[in-house]
């Protein structure tokens, strides 16, 4: 018990550095079972729930952002149908915030405003609201040129707009990330290139200090970058809402993902 206590303070003062709201400690034994399935009767002491207890309880619903509107456009749904034959409906997942018909809406990135006019499940079923993780249709009263890729938002409430990011991000390939490479960036439905402009820094895992004036980053190591890309991004930081707030880098030869990023700031376009 005197060595849990102590590893449990070791990793409360290093978590204490990151912005993590919660952390929970389960001792385990992996080898033997001990406290993931069943209580451990080697660990009386332990008054806690199992890991798997714990895996399928923890509340996890307070974690979406429901105010900030956010809905990709993964497709446009357009039947040319007689029986449908002005019909055209935009279907994705929302991302965060909560849709009603009705509301005043905002596209992205012609800036064209109108009301919803339904909503529609994956049942074709109308319903009065939706909300993250839903997959719907959205329909609008108005018919603008919208694709994949393009974002519905809430009118008085819009997301940052820039090509120049900055990221914190996990490199997650062989070959290491170089200045000025270029590589496809995947951001909700939106894919488009960007180029690494500059390496801000590179986190030592170990103790979380930066390690300044670096040209590249390796394997499995965290570092901050700036990138800038070819059309502008529509997002939010990360620490405000990470469905909008986190991107993926994407080899343009292999096509290989070679990092996942958090943005942290920008700088305004123009």
């Amino acid at each position: 018990m005197e060595r849990y206590e102590a590893i449990k303070n070791e990793i409360k003062d290093y978590v204490s550095k990151l912005a993590v709201k919660e952390i929970y400690f389960v001792p385990i034994s992996a080898l033997l079972g001990d406290n993931v399935v069943d209580k451990s009767e080697k660990m009386s002491w332990y008054e806690g729930p199992t890991l798997l207890y714990l895996l399928e309880n923890i509340h996890v619903g307070s974690d979406e952002n429901l105010i900030d509107c956010r809905f990709p456009v993964q497709y446009v749904i357009r039947p040319r149908d007689d029986n449908f034959h002005d019909y055209r409906g935009y279907a994705g997942k929302i991302s965060s915030g909560i849709f009603k018909p009705g509301d005043k809406v905002t596209v992205l990135p012609s800036g064209f405003t109108s009301k919803i006019k339904a909503i529609e499940d994956i049942r074709n079923t109308g319903v009065d609201e939706a909300f993250p993780p839903m997959s719907v249709t959205i329909s609008l009263e108005d018919d603008f040129d919208i694709s994949r890729g393009d974002m519905i938002v809430r009118a008085n409430n819009l997301p940052i707009e820039s090509q120049d990011i900055d990221l914190m991000i996990c490199w997650m390939n062989q070959k290491k990330l170089e200045y000025g490479k270029k590589y496809i960036l995947r951001h909700t439905t939106k894919e488009t290139k960007c180029i690494i402009t500059e390496i801000l820094y590179k986190l030592d895992i170990n103790t979380l200090h930066r390690i300044e004036n670096v040209e590249e980053i390796g394997l499995n190591e965290m570092g901050r970058i700036r990138i800038r890309t070819a059309q502008p991004l529509f997002f939010d930081k990360y620490k405000d809402n990470r469905a909008t707030g986190c991107l993926v880098l994407i080899d343009e030869h292999t096509n290989e993902t070679v990092a996942a990023g958090m943005i942290r700031d920008h700088k305004k376009t123009g």
